[in-house]
């Protein structure tokens, strides 16, 4: 096991340094990040108590989905039904866990990879299925999947074992908050559930991925914010903020940074030749919301995004509201992809005028926190999130976020 990457508790990351290009173009001048607007000390903080269950979800955004389910309202009737007859809400279901998952670049070798997100993804359905419907035999069917992982997995190997953290260690914490805190059966191997997450997961996750795509590191942030919530550590939670806060600004363009977007906080990446081919060839920073993946493809950019948004919603119910501060950058990253993704012109100036679309089931937590909750306008999210709904699973750590998540003011 990799424990030997775990911080100690207490320790907080230095702040670093990042560094901007003179005018000329020579070597760069050093410059500190610029501060989060709204930003307070007690935000940057892990809550004083942990609110129970936290991940993703709470009790009231339950109530409020098992509310509209049993009244057969929808979007969230269609939605539960869809994940109803999926696999992953099977009572038959036989978890296949790895004492070691190997998983190379793009899942290649796979020796557990999959397995390991889907029996993730259906302990979570499963939860879910419990909450809503309260047949006690979805709640042990969830039990039953995480024992199984708790008491074999030992490690991850290979190029894609942080990621592959990130995507399972994500969803891991979803499940057991709902499964441990609203089912009044009891989990006797809950410690052993929390030991696997601080031995196996938290280690691999916890320093993020600095060089890495982006989406690595805000899948990371969230995994180790939803661990962290559920080992109630404040220590990894604050880290795992820290280390959020820095990646934003330089995953999501605003025009308002300046002539170019942040530089990838703790990298080697310090130059503007460097961030342009950082951001994928992108030298012109001419829109609000262009992501360092866009000209990648959408999909990946919109995994980064709603992992964002995943980290959000989690903050929220954890008492630090961070959307006031996050919704220019999650409104415009929104509308800028959704646009495009509706049928809307590609500037020749933006990814050599093609860019590779997909922004898969990524809108509706981010959709439902600006304009349900706080009442923005976004037409062209709307158009798109509401135009393919239910929103289902990615197989990797989004799933069932229409019937979580869809108007929900909770």
């Amino acid at each position: 096991m990799r424990s030997g990457k775990l911080v100690l508790a207490g320790l907080l990351v230095a702040a670093v340094a990042v560094t901007v290009p003179t005018a000329a173009g020579g070597s760069p001048a050093p410059r500190q990040p610029a501060a989060q607007p709204g930003r307070s000390a007690q935000q940057a903080a892990a809550p004083a108590e942990f609110a129970h269950p936290g991940v993703l979800v709470n009790k009231a955004q339950l109530d409020f989905v098992r509310g509209k389910v049993r009244a057969g309202e929808e979007p969230w009737k269609t939605a539960y039904d869809r994940m109803a007859a999926s696999e992953y809400a099977s009572l038959s279901r036989t978890p296949k866990p790895r004492e070691i998952v190997e998983c190379g670049s793009g899942s290649n070798p796979d020796h557990g990879c999959t397995e390991e997100r889907e029996d993730a993804i259906a302990a979570y359905t499963q939860a879910l299925a419990w909450y809503v419907t309260r047949d006690e035999r979805h709640a042990k069917k969830a039990i039953e999947l995480m024992d199984a992982w708790s008491a074999t997995i030992k490690d991850h190997t290979n190029s894609n074992a942080p990621l592959q953290s990130g995507w399972a260690g994500g969803v891991w914490p979803r499940a057991a908050e709902i499964v441990k805190y609203t089912y009044p059966g009891g989990w006797s191997g809950s410690g052993r559930f929390a030991t696997m997450l601080r031995d196996v997961y938290l280690p691999e996750v916890i320093e993020g991925a600095p060089g890495k795509n982006g989406n690595w590191e805000l899948i990371m942030m969230a995994a180790a914010q939803g661990i962290a919530v559920h080992l109630e550590d404040r220590a990894s939670y604050d880290k795992a903020m820290e280390i959020f806060d820095g990646r934003v600004p330089a995953y999501v363009y605003l025009k308002g940074d300046g002539g170019q977007p942040a530089y990838p906080p703790r990298s080697s990446i310090d130059t503007r030749t460097e961030l342009v081919k950082y951001w994928h060839g992108q030298s012109s920073f001419a829109w609000d919301g262009l992501s360092q993946e866009t000209c990648r493809d959408f999909g990946h950019t919109g995994w980064g995004i709603d992992a964002l948004s995943h980290v959000a919603e989690t903050s929220r119910i954890q008492g630090a509201d961070r959307y006031p501060e996050l919704k220019d950058r999650l409104r415009h990253a929104l509308g800028f992809h959704t646009r495009i993704e509706n049928g809307g012109d590609v500037p020749s100036t933006l990814c050599g005028g093609t860019v590779k679309k997909g922004f898969g089931a990524t809108t509706e937590i981010a959709y439902n926190a600006l304009h349900t909750r706080m009442g923005l306008d976004l037409t062209d999210t709307g158009t798109y999130t509401e135009s393919r709904r239910p929103h289902g699973t990615d197989d990797h750590f989004i799933a069932w976020e229409t019937l979580t998540h869809a108007e929900n003011p909770s």
